[in-house]
């Protein structure tokens, strides 16, 4: 059995009295995609700013390709990749510039170079705007352009830190597109995100950060198996949702749902089944929405 790309035992980080990360076990199996799932200020950044050695720990160790992050920062850097909230591309540039000017930088040479940004363009569909400024570029577009860069040189571990946030609903599904290819060639991806359909759809296992503690780790369909059977819905006439409660799978089990919604219901409500999902693992694992942040820790968290 090959060594896990990433391995994280005992994990802990604090700003003053302020506990951010609080023992945290964590590993990522070469060629995996795991899915780091937790709401602003869960520890989610800190976590990566760690694993990419931009931030020391208090305790515990960490090891990246098999070096460990604070005795072989040096190591670790030169075998990993990060793309961000934020695309750290030249809007001056155009892509394909961006792409051989960080092919040099890499280490490739000017014909190598070229090479790879053509191949990179095609792959991240942006052939098309290969000759135009960057600046010009929607923030979808930018953040493909990114991703394109961070594998230039195909690292060990690709670190992406919530890369899909603050895109609309296409640009985020043509980037899910990208980062699910990656995977499936072979990437080994930590991605941290607060959306639990990301997770779903690119994860092959979760981990869930609460309060800078683990508290469930698993297969999406693992995860989402513990809320039990079906979850009940009422909705209105408006076809809004008024009440979910989930079910423990059995007939009995269902009937007495339904029938504890008899308060709830009105004219015109309508009750539905339909199958759970990491949106009520996630409520409850923590007592609260996914949306929700934890309770005044976001900004020290962040």
């Amino acid at each position: 059995m090959s060594e896990p790309a990433v391995e994280i035992r005992d994990l802990r980080k604090s700003y003053g009295r302020q506990s951010v990360l609080d023992g945290v076990e964590l590993t990522v199996p070469t060629g995996a995609l795991v899915a780091l799932l937790g709401p602003n200020g869960a520890g989610k950044t800190t976590l990566v700013g760690i694993a990419t050695t931009l931030v020391r720990p208090d305790a515990g160790s960490v090891r990246v390709a098999g070096f460990d992050v604070v005795r072989q920062a040096e190591q670790v850097r030169r075998r990993i990749s990060v793309t961000g909230q934020y695309a750290a591309v030249d809007e001056v540039l155009t892509g394909v510039e961006n792409l051989r000017l960080m092919g040099r930088l890499s280490g490739l040479g000017a014909r190598d170079a070229r090479a790879r940004a053509q191949e990179l363009l095609a792959a991240f569909d942006l052939e098309d705007a290969a000759g135009r400024r960057v600046g010009t570029y929607s923030g979808g577009m930018r953040r493909r352009l990114d991703l394109a860069v961070s594998v230039l040189v195909p690292p060990a571990v690709l670190f992406l830190d919530e890369p899909t946030t603050g895109l609309d609903t296409r640009s985020r599904l043509a980037l899910w597109q990208v980062i699910g290819r990656l995977a499936a060639e072979g990437t080994t991806i930590l991605l941290t995100t607060q959306y639990l359909e990301e997770a779903d759809q690119l994860a092959d296992r979760v981990t869930v950060l609460d309060h800078g503690r683990v508290v469930a780790e698993g297969s999406p369909a693992e995860l989402k198996s513990r809320v039990g059977g079906e979850v009940v819905e009422l909705r209105d006439d408006l076809d809004r949702v008024l009440r979910e409660v989930p079910t423990d799978g059995t007939l009995a089990g269902l009937r007495r749902v339904v029938d504890g919604l008899d308060e709830a219901a009105g004219p015109g409500t309508r009750v539905g089944l339909r199958r759970p999902s990491l949106d009520d693992v996630f409520l409850q694992l923590t007592g609260r929405p996914a949306g929700a942040a934890a309770p005044a820790r976001e900004e020290v968290l962040r």
